[in-house]
């Protein structure tokens, strides 16, 4: 939202603030007097097929953010799950094509290459998905090609490594591991790891994902009807990130520089390491990391130490 209105773009947001939050919104409209006239909201589930066509009206490009993230969610609800990850997925496919829209990018996952243990991983190989979210990305990627070739609809889909950023809620059962642990750090509560915590993962700078999604909506069309990888090509485990985000913040908090973190038993549904090739995203839509893990974590332990 907030690049796009950068970018001098009208945008259509729709939201029904189930993960997300009204004030981050309004904190985008805030810098720019201008961004509010450009920005219409449609307050709205993804489910509910009406709030779809509403949000599709009158657009030419879809950038598909939706769903319910989390691998250990969907494993305690898979009903939920699905319905708002495939059957929400499908309706906004379906407004879209109705809509006229010129293409339809949506956010993937590194998910779907679940048991595949080949690395760094590459579009062409994926495994057998781990869990009911990752079967959800696969869905995805097979109604989007459908689409592509039932209906000529340009569909591009965006494979998250780990994504990472300003904004992200700290709290609740299904935070994203770097924002938890920055909280938990701020507050001297103790980091938990599940596992040894060898495991890694390519974590990847949400301005990455920003320019994946900028990069695909006017890629040439011989580069739609595919799926392509988002993130770094490095993997960092979780004791490696463990230590950077704990050494970035005792910059200016010392304490936190004694804290250590505590181990748990491995999760079921997790993959035990992803690192991707994203030289098919170099290739055909000019893909480059912005920021890499190194470079990135200042920029949003800085950003948490401020609010």
């Amino acid at each position: 939202m907030e690049a796009l209105l950068d970018h001098g773009q009208i945008v259509v947001g729709i939201d029904n603030f189930a993960t997300g939050h009204r004030h981050n919104v309004d904190a985008v409209l805030a810098i720019d007097a201008d961004f509010a006239r450009r920005f219409r909201f449609v307050e709205g589930d993804i489910r509910d097929i009406d709030a779809c066509y509403a949000a599709c009206a009158g657009v030419d490009y879809i950038l598909h953010q939706a769903a319910l993230g989390s691998v250990p969610r969907s494993i305690r609800d898979p009903i939920t799950t699905a319905q708002v990850n495939v059957d929400g997925f499908l309706n906004m496919i379906v407004a879209a094509r109705d809509a006229g829209v010129k293409r339809f990018v949506y956010a993937s996952s590194s998910s779907v290459y679940g048991d595949e243990r080949t690395l760094p991983q590459t579009e062409a190989k994926t495994g057998r998905p781990l869990s009911p979210y990752a079967a959800t990305k696969v869905a995805n990627e097979m109604f989007a090609a459908v689409f592509q070739r039932t209906y000529g609809l340009e569909t591009i889909g965006l494979r998250y490594f780990n994504v990472f950023g300003p904004r992200q809620d700290p709290e609740g059962a299904y935070a994203a591991v770097i924002p938890r642990w920055i909280a938990s750090l701020m507050r001297g509560e103790p980091c938990h790891i599940f596992g040894d915590g060898q495991t890694s993962r390519d974590f990847c700078h949400i301005a990455n994902a920003v320019q994946a999604n900028l990069l695909a909506a006017v890629a040439p069309s011989d580069a739609t009807g595919a799926a392509y990888n988002v993130a770094c090509n490095e993997s960092t485990s979780l004791n490696e990130l463990f230590l950077m985000l704990r050494d970035a913040i005792a910059v200016t908090r010392p304490d936190v520089r004694a804290a250590a973190p505590v181990h748990d038993p491995f999760r079921p549904g997790d993959i035990a390491h992803s690192r991707a090739d994203i030289g098919n995203a170099r290739g055909a839509l000019g893909y480059e990391p912005i920021h890499r893990v190194a470079e990135g974590l200042p920029l949003v332990v800085d950003w948490y130490l401020k609010g």
